[in-house]
């Protein structure tokens, strides 16, 4: 924490980027594409921190995620075709978007909860989509398919069951290969497919969500295989 009140750490973070991006061999020679991959990787390690139960270490990894956004801000600010845009136009466009999708905080709307708020910026989503002229002719068009298989699975099942799909279509998929009306490209689906499909319903009819889940199930098979190397009953196999 710092004596300037709010935000004034933020100031410095613009300032020293512009520094780096001029006077930073390495820093100057960054493209959006090629910061891509460390976009995701600062993401990943945040939620690693999130994970360990380390309030500094989230910490300093939140610093890292804010860092990229910083940096892809301070590249796009140098382009001089119309599509450029500073740190500010980040700032801005998500104060709008929060204001705009909170009227029960910054008008007169009235929710009775947690639900009526999602399903209000659902509907402004929506209403934003059709003055923009975006026709998607689905909910799922915007869904990224680059995240991991589990968090593409549960995002896809909740855009679905916000826009009143039925539920038992997050059963499992047919295993049989699609027809011409069916998935892009006809892939079949396994068997071993279709209830992995199956199991992220039902984490999520828990109430949880499957990547984290299974992120724990990970590291608690790394702890295990861990001490088995530590007892030394692996030698000599």
């Amino acid at each position: 924490m710092t004596g300037d009140g709010p935000g004034a750490a933020l100031l410095r973070l613009v300032a020293v980027m512009d520094t780096l991006r001029v006077s930073c061999p390495w820093d100057a020679r960054q493209t959006h594409e090629s910061l891509a991959p460390h976009l995701l990787e600062e993401c990943y390690e945040a939620l690693d921190a999130l994970e360990g139960g380390d309030p500094a270490a989230l910490r300093d990894e939140l610093g890292d995620v804010l860092l990229q956004v910083m940096f892809h801000a301070r590249i796009a600010a140098e382009r001089t075709d119309g599509t450029g845009y500073t740190i500010d136009d980040v700032a801005e466009g998500i104060v709008a978007k929060l204001v705009r999708r909170h009227p029960h905080v910054f008008a007169d709307v009235t929710v009775s909860g947690p639900e009526e708020v999602k399903q209000n910026w659902d509907a402004i989503k929506a209403a934003e989509r059709a003055e923009t002229g975006d026709t998607s002719a689905s909910v799922l068009d915007t869904v990224p398919f680059g995240q991991p298989a589990l968090a593409l699975a549960a995002q896809l099942q909740r855009r679905a069951e916000r826009a009143g799909a039925p539920a038992e279509l997050a059963g499992p998929p047919a295993v049989a290969p699609a027809g011409p009306d069916g998935a892009e490209g006809g892939q079949a689906v396994s068997d071993i497919g279709a209830e992995l499909f199956a199991l992220v319903a039902k984490a999520r009819e828990a109430g949880l969500d499957p990547e984290l889940e299974l992120r724990a199930a990970a590291r608690q098979y790394r702890d295990q295989v861990r001490a088995w190397e530590r007892s030394g009953r692996h030698q000599g196999r």
